[in-house]
């Protein structure tokens, strides 16, 4: 019974991290846009998620990320509806892979991490913070590999004065990543430990 329990709730939890990802997305709570690519805080339920549930919750959590990011390439996004315009099937891919990545890895470095960490507080902060770069890093290698020879990339490139693929991935995602990665670092790391303590003191 108590196993019973314990899924239910895990289903009720995962249920509720879709919606509050679902909600980011399709709000102005979630994107922040800038000339290059947007600053977003979907990120930080996939990163908690992660850490409080494990690796596979993060994975799945990663892809509910991926598919809102997709579907905002369907008119809500200018970038991603260029993206969509030159290849769908690779926009996809881009969309999708390195979120899920991102989360199943989120998971996996903090099971690493809190070996050797009593009280989990360092955990928690590497944890948010590194992997938030992970995911800027993953996207970005994604987008490079499938759509940095396109016009449209080289224009974008070249707009902001990139000349090599090092210099479009810290012109575009340089500042970007950096903001991400420490709002990850404040909001992650206070969310993930107050919901850790919780499931823990109820024995979820």
């Amino acid at each position: 019974m108590k196993t019973t329990n314990i899924r239910t709730h895990r289903m009720v939890q995962l249920a509720l991290f879709t919606a509050i990802i679902f909600l980011l997305a399709f709000t102005p709570l979630g994107y922040i846009n800038t000339m290059g690519l947007s600053i977003t805080l979907l990120g930080i339920p996939v990163i908690v998620g992660a850490i409080v549930f494990g690796p596979t919750f993060g994975a799945i959590l990663g892809g509910v990320f991926g598919i809102t990011s997709f579907i905002r390439c369907f008119g809500f996004e200018a970038f991603g509806i260029q993206l969509l315009a030159i290849n769908p099937v690779t926009t996809f891919i881009v969309c999708m892979v390195p979120r899920i990545l991102f989360g199943w890895l989120a998971g996996i470095i903090f099971k690493a991490l809190k070996k050797n960490d009593r009280m989990k507080s360092l955990s928690y902060a590497v944890t948010s913070f590194a992997s938030s770069l992970i995911h800027t890093i993953l996207f970005m290698t994604f987008l490079i590999l499938f759509f940095y020879h396109t016009e449209f990339i080289q224009t974008v490139a070249a707009g902001v004065g990139a000349k090599n693929v090092f210099a479009f991935f810290i012109a575009i995602a340089g500042l970007n990543g950096t903001v991400e990665a420490v709002v990850c670092l404040i909001l992650g790391t206070a969310i993930a430990k107050t919901i850790d303590i919780y499931s823990k003191k109820s024995g979820l």
